[in-house]
């Protein structure tokens, strides 16, 4: 027999927290499958046994050995042709920064593009006489300092899916990376075997 709607809310209201999801999942048989990541699951009081058909232990983050990608300097840059567009971007780019604890060095406005277009006014006559289009493009540049390389992946994945319509994204990274071993020694302190031979 099975449980009635009710019975199913407050069963899920009571198991409810923060960091445990519930997903139902209605089986042929009027068993209803509940699945939480971090503790087993009951039996309802009428009877209806809940499932483990969908119970996942696997872990959410994966560890790895490799070292993670270090960068000195993230440069985000935004252009758009509405500039509080733009205004709204920037204001939700940096937030979201803040959020990931990631630490904004500078917002600057380069200097804006403008592109103009000068045709005539009258095909036949009047020939001073002309008509001007022009196409205006804003910039603002976002730098970032001091990321690893999945807290980058993971705020510009964040910031491109949110991207506005009609605004163009370059990313620039400055990655830092360990002194070569030919170069953590100067070449006139190690000792060559051709200088050897040569009287001082």
């Amino acid at each position: 027999m099975a449980a009635a709607p009710g019975r199913v809310c407050s069963l899920l209201r009571q198991l409810h927290r923060v960091d445990c999801v519930p997903f139902l999942n209605c089986a042929a048989n009027n068993t209803i499958a509940v699945c939480f990541w971090k503790r087993p699951l009951p039996t309802l009081s009428s009877g209806t046994q809940l499932g483990f058909s969908h119970y996942s232990t696997a872990p959410l983050i994966t560890e790895t050995d490799d070292p993670d990608t270090l960068y000195k300097k993230v440069c985000v840059l935004v252009k758009g042709h509405d500039k509080m567009v733009l205004d709204s971007y920037e204001y939700f780019a940096t937030l979201a920064a803040k959020e990931l604890n990631i630490t904004v060095d500078k917002v600057n406005e380069p200097a804006r593009k403008i592109d103009r277009l000068t045709l005539l006014k009258s095909i036949h006559i009047f020939k001073k006489h002309r008509v001007q289009y022009e196409m205006r493009t804003h910039y603002r540049c976002i730098e970032l300092k001091h990321l690893t390389g999945s807290t980058a992946d993971v705020y510009l994945e964040y910031i491109q899916r949110n991207l506005p319509e009609g605004v163009a994204m370059e990313v620039t990274k400055t990655m830092l990376k360990k002194l070569a071993d030919h170069l953590r020694e100067p070449i006139w302190k190690s000792d060559s075997p051709q200088d050897e031979g040569k009287p001082v």
